[in-house]
């Protein structure tokens, strides 16, 4: 049984705060110019994944190269990707309904 302040330690462990964030290298980020969606540990990856369609403001070309910085994040960290490309999670875009 974990007590209350292991659970605790466990949640901060792998949350970055403002300042750690802003401390980071560039090539922390997925999006290395608008500094989007750190990939840092196993969760910070998962999460870039699951949230890749509802980055804005950012070309086709930033979103090819930031796929490929989440891709090597998941092999260094053992996340299985079963997305074929980025394309493909943006399939149906923000609402997730077809057109």
């Amino acid at each position: 049984m974990a007590t209350t302040k292991q659970k605790t330690a466990a949640r901060r462990s792998s949350v970055l705060s403002t300042r750690q964030q802003n401390r980071l290298p560039a090539e922390r980020f997925a999006f290395t110019k608008k500094r989007k969606e750190p990939i840092t540990d196993a969760r910070h990856v998962r999460n870039a994944i699951a949230r890749f369609d509802q980055v804005e403001g950012v070309t086709d070309a930033e979103r090819d190269a930031a796929w490929k910085r989440i891709r090597a994040a998941a092999r260094r960290f053992g996340i299985e990707v079963h997305a074929k490309g980025w394309r493909s999670l943006m399939k149906w875009g923000k609402t997730g309904r077809r057109r």
